[in-house]
């Protein structure tokens, strides 16, 4: 079954997309609620005001699409590190819904902040910390204020987005202390939550995309999702590459699975669970990108996406 072309499968859902303006976040969002979910999308930037990341991408925006995917979508605005504000958000859903089904934890802003290939003494100390506060800290904080409310009923969906499975970055150090520390992080806080939620009959799982075609990554390589391929002349790996709706279609098929219990703990990958959930991304395929990083990039071959999409 295609959950993600199943515009009933999480009718009557409720999920909170912390995060959600743009990357991945939005395309989650959007998926989110083309399966027929009412979807609240937070994040800083909005139409009036911009975050540091000074982009044109906003919450509305993203609700908007979550609307024509055929959901409901409702943006506001949370800093996720301010503990009141993500107070008040998860008190409003509470009212406005009285329930919460399925959060996800994809809250991150650390693309500016990153020095890649410097070791920590010569990494500024200022960005690191900050970084680690935007990547780890906001989902501990929106799981502390959030959760109580999706325990209320069995069920109920907690995904942290990460970058990589716990497999490949136990042995892959990811350039930098502060984000591999980041992204690794979230892994095992997806494990400890799982033990907590488990006496709820709750699912709490890592979930990673692949090498995503965020708006920031179709800028560096100067192409839009409609020509991506011609990023490939540049970098012929960049051929694995997948959309955002493709995690979003991950954690949709996720959402709708009655039995979505036994991943509980676990770290997965968009890859992955297109092969179980049978969905594809928007051009039909199924890129397997972990599987391709390792036994093609990794290895040194020569970039061939024959088998892996």
């Amino acid at each position: 079954m295609d959950t993600s072309f199943n515009h009933t499968a999480l009718k009557g859902k409720v999920a909170l997309v912390a995060g959600g303006t743009r990357g991945g976040g939005r395309g989650i969002a959007v998926e989110l609620g083309a399966a027929g979910a009412t979807v609240y999308v937070t994040g800083r930037t909005t139409r009036e005001q911009r975050s540091e990341y000074d982009r044109p991408e906003t919450i509305e925006e993203t609700a908007e699409l979550v609307n024509a995917a055929g959901g409901h979508g409702i943006p506001v605005r949370v800093d996720h590190l301010v503990h009141e504000e993500v107070a008040q958000l998860v008190q409003r859903i509470e009212k406005e819904q009285g329930r919460l089904d399925i959060l996800v934890n994809d809250i991150w802003g650390g693309e500016k902040l990153m020095e890649w290939n410097k070791p920590v003494w010569e990494h500024s100390l200022k960005n690191g910390l900050r970084l680690l506060d935007l990547g780890v800290n906001t989902h501990l904080i929106t799981a502390h204020y959030a959760l109580p409310l999706l325990i209320k009923q069995p069920g109920g969906l907690l995904v942290e987005v990460t970058d990589g499975t716990a497999e490949y970055n136990a042995d892959h150090y990811r350039l930098s202390v502060f984000y591999d520390l980041a992204k690794t992080a979230v892994i095992r806080m997806a494990w400890a939550h799982a033990k907590d939620l488990a006496p709820y009959n709750c699912t709490a799982v890592a979930v990673t995309p692949g090498w995503m075609r965020s708006e920031i990554m179709l800028e560096v390589f100067e192409v839009g999702e409609e020509n991506w391929q011609d990023a490939v002349k540049k970098e012929p790996h960049f051929a694995i590459s997948e959309s955002p709706h493709f995690v979003g279609r991950a954690i949709a098929a996720l959402a709708a699975d009655e039995d979505k219990q036994r991943w509980s703990g676990q770290s997965l990958s968009s890859g992955q669970l297109a092969q179980i959930y049978h969905f594809n991304d928007l051009d039909g395929s199924r890129p397997d990108c972990w599987r391709y990083i390792t036994e093609v990039q990794d290895a040194g071959k020569p970039a061939d996406v024959t088998g892996y999409r």
